[in-house]
């Protein structure tokens, strides 16, 4: 497992540097930078700008350098901590994106949990109880939130929150909390407001996880091996979580990887519809803007993210399933 764990350790290192490459590369190529575009927006609205005052800015920012030698102190920022300067916001990367990415995790991670703890029960309960009533009554639920577009969700839960419990629309937490430091007021008004949001995100990953647990555990319940060991006489409920739910559980532990970052990038439609101050719409404001350092910095945080939850994802398939070897091979 050791040997194992440095490879893959040494095998994420190369994919954030080609990543950190391809993100670079990205992010440059549409025509011009944002200086271009906030001089051009300076003269649209009348204003002259002296080109001496354009070639300090530039100089200022860096610009003026070698697409090379930029990408090389951009990725020797990353490694170091420093994350560069937003050009839009005129503050350091770090302390623009700072609290979004506390915000953006929580919410990810009280979504994950929700997804968990919904999907799991439901879908034990619906594969046990194959065709029967409350079956067909969870199906039902799980194909309706499957069909229902998250945004529409979105906004009747924002109405309804504020008609039955007067939680502002719209944010994370009431407006008098914004842009003040942290304490207990201000993380309970977050919490207060976190529910709306989780159950909009989580509702169509947790109809879906349903559908295949069901799916997965009813193709587990029909092998062999379940019949060989009802037939020792083995405890049901012993039978049921040690055997067949353990083997169905192996597409969700190895989804893992890509569950990560889409719950951070997935989102960005549901965000700018309740106006959640998270990673999506800080992103696609960079990207509009060419706020290259601010969408550079994100980029490299979502497959960071990526290349995490795949490392994850196999470690827990070997501890979960017997059958998986680490080195790859058959052993006789």
């Amino acid at each position: 497992m050791g040997g194992y764990l440095l490879r893959r350790i040494g095998l994420m290192g190369l994919t954030l540097v080609v990543t950190s490459v391809l993100v670079f590369i990205i992010i440059q190529l549409p025509p011009g930078d944002y200086l271009t575009t906030y001089i051009e927006e300076l003269r649209a609205q009348g204003e002259m700008v002296p080109p001496e005052r354009i070639a300090y800015m530039r100089e200022q920012y860096g610009l003026d350098q070698p697409l090379v030698m930029q990408y090389l102190a951009w990725a020797g920022g990353l490694l170091t901590g420093n994350l560069g300067y937003s050009f839009e916001h005129s503050v350091p990367v770090a302390s623009l994106i700072g609290d979004v990415f506390v915000l953006t995790i929580l919410v990810n991670a009280a979504t994950v949990l929700f997804v968990y703890l919904m999907a799991f029960p439901i879908g034990l309960y619906s594969a046990t109880h194959r065709y029967s009533w409350s079956d067909y009554g969870l199906t039902f639920i799980g194909f309706l939130g499957l069909a229902t577009p998250n945004f529409l969700l979105a906004l009747i839960l924002l109405y309804l929150s504020n008609r039955w419990f007067g939680t502002a629309i719209g944010g994370l937490m009431d407006p008098v909390y914004l842009n003040q430091p942290w304490s207990l007021d201000k993380a309970l008004s977050v919490l207060g407001h976190l529910w709306v949001p989780v159950v909009v995100i989580g509702t169509a990953g947790t109809a879906a996880m349903i559908r295949r647990l069901r799916a997965n555990l009813l193709d587990e319940l029909h092998r062999p091996y379940v019949t060989t060991a009802r037939a020792k006489g083995v405890p049901p409920t012993r039978l049921l979580l040690k055997y067949p739910l353990r083997m169905a559980l192996n597409p969700f532990v190895a989804d893992i990887g890509n569950l990560l970052p889409q719950l951070v990038s997935g989102s960005v439609i549901v965000s700018a519809v309740m106006s959640l101050p998270t990673t999506g719409p800080l992103l696609l404001r960079a990207l509009a803007a060419q706020d290259y350092y601010v969408a550079g910095a994100m980029l490299m945080f979502l497959a960071l993210l990526t290349v995490a939850g795949q490392l994850l994802s196999d470690v827990l398939l070997a501890v979960l399933d017997p059958r998986i070897r680490l080195g790859g091979g058959t052993r006789r």
